[in-house]
């Protein structure tokens, strides 16, 4: 079974959110999804990368967001990390149209859930959070270009 790894680390920073958005992206086209698959990863992967900088960091641009990639023949799994403040309650946070910020719509965990075949949100205060997302893929190997 072919599988690739792929770890970015990057500052906190609202531009690097394209960056993480390009990057899935050409990851779902290596994996011929379809492009309605690879939209609702770019959604995915930009809130997760979004709420660790906006939330996570209180948009203080001096920390780092991790995000891993972790591609099978059957599976897609992202990881998006970051070492700030944590979730208090993280029940609370994935509730449709919560959100810390009044300028926020809240709904990125509702993306991620809706987008993603599996979302898990482990989160300890003033340690961090880790959202982990995962898309099931049909069984079509990892092309090679």
């Amino acid at each position: 079974m072919k599988t690739n790894q792929i770890n970015l680390t990057f500052s906190s920073i609202p531009e690097n959110v394209g960056i993480t958005r390009l990057l899935i992206a050409s990851v779902g086209a290596q994996l011929d999804l379809p492009l309605n698959d690879i939209e609702e990863l770019k959604v995915a992967v930009s809130e997760a990368v979004s709420n660790a900088i906006i939330h996570g960091y209180q948009n203080n641009p001096h920390h780092i967001v991790y995000l891993d990639l972790d591609i099978s023949n059957d599976t897609l799994k992202i990881i998006v990390t970051d070492e700030g403040c944590g979730i208090p309650n993280i029940e609370q946070a994935m509730q449709p149209a919560y959100s810390t910020d009044p300028e926020r719509m809240g709904l990125g965990f509702v993306f991620m859930q809706s987008f993603m075949d599996e979302l898990q949100v482990e989160s300890t205060l003033e340690v961090g959070t880790t959202v982990t997302m995962i898309k099931h893929l049909k069984q079509t190997p990892i092309s090679s270009h």
